[in-house]
């Protein structure tokens, strides 16, 4: 995407290996851009949540792979590698499938042969992600136009599912994205999205560089909206989906299913392929991320030209911070995928990916 005049993608390799990602953490105050050079600062990029999102997790685990080769290209190695990023974030499964993809890849090459080709999986996975979520935003399009009416499509988001959450579109805002690009004019509702407020720092600000008119919403205001008649769809992005359509997304998103269910208002969930774990018969077997209380207890801002954060929560209480809930399928419209808008079940999963059908759970 573009920002201030120059084309921006989440995650590049440079030329000496070092791989270059957007710090989200900084924004929407300041953008700023880290080189991890260790699979150490890799890790720490996706636990810390510099790189979130389950595509760009998944290519910034491949890059650390690749990272991993200039150190220590040995099996054990790249095997330690493989352990060390596989346990920064449970929930988003394209981190387990890029890891396994790229270890499985590299073992099967000698060691001075790993590099490169760790390398170019790497932007491998990356440029297909763009092209998935390109596809998706086409598929995602189509539901935008057989939406419009007099005035702007109304569209309901939740969290980022934006370009920041992948190399480059996003999921639930490539649909969006492309209907701006075709002029139709749409207005974004972003829900805040607490406790790191994701929708409000991130969303908000993609959309604002993009010139896409939106508002920015408390989390609770969306059904509130949604019985006035001021949201025509909800788009949503998804970390994992089971093989039966169960969809696991940022905590908040089951209660905007609900209310969608309950006013008639159409819930699409939008999902590259690498996002579905066949493995998983339902939504119930997705591990829920529990992240560290402070998202909860404190906040960060602008105050005087100064980022500070502030404590809001009663001292000593307990918080419990679960990262994501499970929507079930029976509440989601349809899934936009790279390949079409499949029904949320395993046949209609199985419809748009019959390669997997026989192997899914």
């Amino acid at each position: 995407m573009w920002i201030d005049g120059k084309p921006w993608r989440t995650i590049w390799a440079e030329a000496d290996g070092t791989v270059g990602i957007i710090d989200q953490t900084k924004l929407p105050f300041a953008f700023e851009t880290v080189g991890l050079t260790t699979v150490a600062e890799a890790a720490h990029a996706i636990a810390a949540m510099q790189v979130r999102g389950a595509p760009l997790i998944g290519a910034t685990a491949a890059y650390g792979m690749a990272i991993a080769t200039r150190v220590d290209p040995s099996d054990a190695g790249l095997r330690a590698a493989h352990a060390t990023l596989g346990a920064t974030r449970p929930t988003a499964v394209n981190l387990r499938w890029a890891l396994d993809l790229a270890l499985e890849s590299v073992l099967a090459l000698p060691e001075g042969d790993r590099r490169a080709a760790a390398y170019a999986l790497a932007a491998r996975i990356a440029d297909e992600d763009v092209a998935r979520n390109r596809a998706l935003g086409e598929h995602g399009l189509a539901l935008i136009r057989a939406a419009q009416a007099d005035g702007p499509v109304n569209i309901l988001t939740h969290c980022n599912a934006g370009w920041l959450a992948t190399v480059d579109w996003g999921t639930a805002t490539a649909p969006i994205y492309r209907a701006a690009e075709e002029g139709m004019p749409v207005h974004v509702w972003v829900d805040e999205t607490r406790p790191r407020n994701q929708g409000g720092h991130l969303t908000a600000w993609e959309l604002a560089r993009a010139g896409i008119p939106h508002t920015v919403l408390a989390d609770n205001a969306g059904g509130h909206l949604m019985q006035a008649g001021q949201v025509d769809l909800c788009l949503v992005g998804t970390d994992r989906t089971a093989a039966n359509g169960d969809v696991a997304n940022k905590i908040g998103t089951y209660l905007k299913a609900l209310a969608a269910q309950d006013t008639g208002v159409p819930f699409y969930v939008c999902l590259p392929s690498p996002t579905i774990d066949w493995t998983l018969g339902s939504g119930a077997e997705i591990p829920i991320e529990e992240r560290s209380p402070r998202e909860v207890t404190h906040v960060s801002g602008l105050a005087d030209g100064f980022v500070v954060e502030a404590e809001i929560v009663n001292p000593g209480s307990p918080v419990a911070n679960p990262a994501f809930d499970v929507t079930p399928a029976r509440l989601v419209t349809g899934l936009i995928t790279e390949r079409g808008v499949a029904e949320a079940s395993r046949d209609g999963l199985a419809a748009l990916f019959p390669e997997h059908a026989l192997t899914s759970a």
